[in-house]
């Protein structure tokens, strides 16, 4: 999930807002109870980057799963490997650089490497903002976040606050008013994103798995499960498995 702002316009927010406090009905109530949630305030500030291994599944299909690893850093690099019988995908973020790289194990020597457009890389950034820095700081970033009101979502009595990185690149969250908990997230396109389970590490709550439902052209539905086995905080991690491969790879 960048790192929290740091400017001296946030630090007078702060100060401010320890003198007057925060209306409990707030948007800014409702993302420090998140954060809240999800663990304490040093331990959310001390991320600098993540890895994490699971497996991916796609709706009902008899295909096993995809092997996953998951790398993030900041301030934007990401990195995701899916491995399949015959099939390693490697799609990879470096700053304002992106790239897939498609590898049969069988034959290592051979693969092809695509440039991604800048579309993809805009939603890949703002992916791994995301995932670095756990509801604050977007607006340093150039983006913004709105209230979208109460809202009653999967039976939980809910805030909705739009996450705002571009009109085409907006995440609206749904928190449980009681406690901060994620219930859902949509996308601008209209995925619904859920989460279940918990994995605990360094004094921080994640998701065992994520489940992504979207409605596809066809009218049909699509549902993606990623269940995590291992979730690392602060890895060790070469920033140039980031860059574009060369040559020899």
């Amino acid at each position: 999930m960048a790192s929290p702002l740091r400017s001296l316009l946030y630090i007078s927010a702060v100060f401010f807002l320890c003198v007057v406090g925060v209306r409990a009905d707030s948007p800014l109530a409702i993302l420090n109870q998140a954060r809240a949630y999800l663990g304490s305030e040093a331990a959310l500030t001390a991320v600098t980057s993540l890895r994490m291994v699971g497996k991916l599944e796609v709706g009902d299909t008899a295909s096993p799963p995809a092997q996953l690893e998951i790398l993030f850093q900041q301030p934007f690099r990401q990195r995701i490997t899916a491995t399949t019988g015959n099939r390693v995908e490697v799609t990879a973020l470096d700053g304002y650089d992106a790239w897939q790289q498609v590898t049969d194990p069988a034959e290592a020597t051979r693969w092809q490497v695509t440039l991604l457009g800048p579309d993809q890389i805009k939603r890949l950034r703002a992916n791994t903002f995301e995932n670095l820095a756990f509801y604050r700081g977007l607006e340093n970033q150039g983006g913004k976040i709105e209230d979208r009101g109460l809202a009653t979502v999967d039976k939980v009595a809910c805030r909705q606050i739009a996450f705002i990185h571009a009109p085409d690149i907006v995440f609206i969250r749904s928190f449980e008013l009681s406690s901060g908990r994620l219930v859902l997230t949509q996308t601008d396109s209209g995925t619904q994103i859920r989460e279940e389970g918990e994995i605990k590490v360094a004094g921080l709550h994640f998701p065992q798995r994520i489940i992504t439902t979207a409605q596809l052209a066809d009218g049909s539905t699509r549902t993606i499960r990623v269940t995590f086995s291992t979730i690392e905080v602060n890895p060790a991690v070469d920033a140039a498995s980031f860059a574009i491969p060369t040559l020899n790879p």
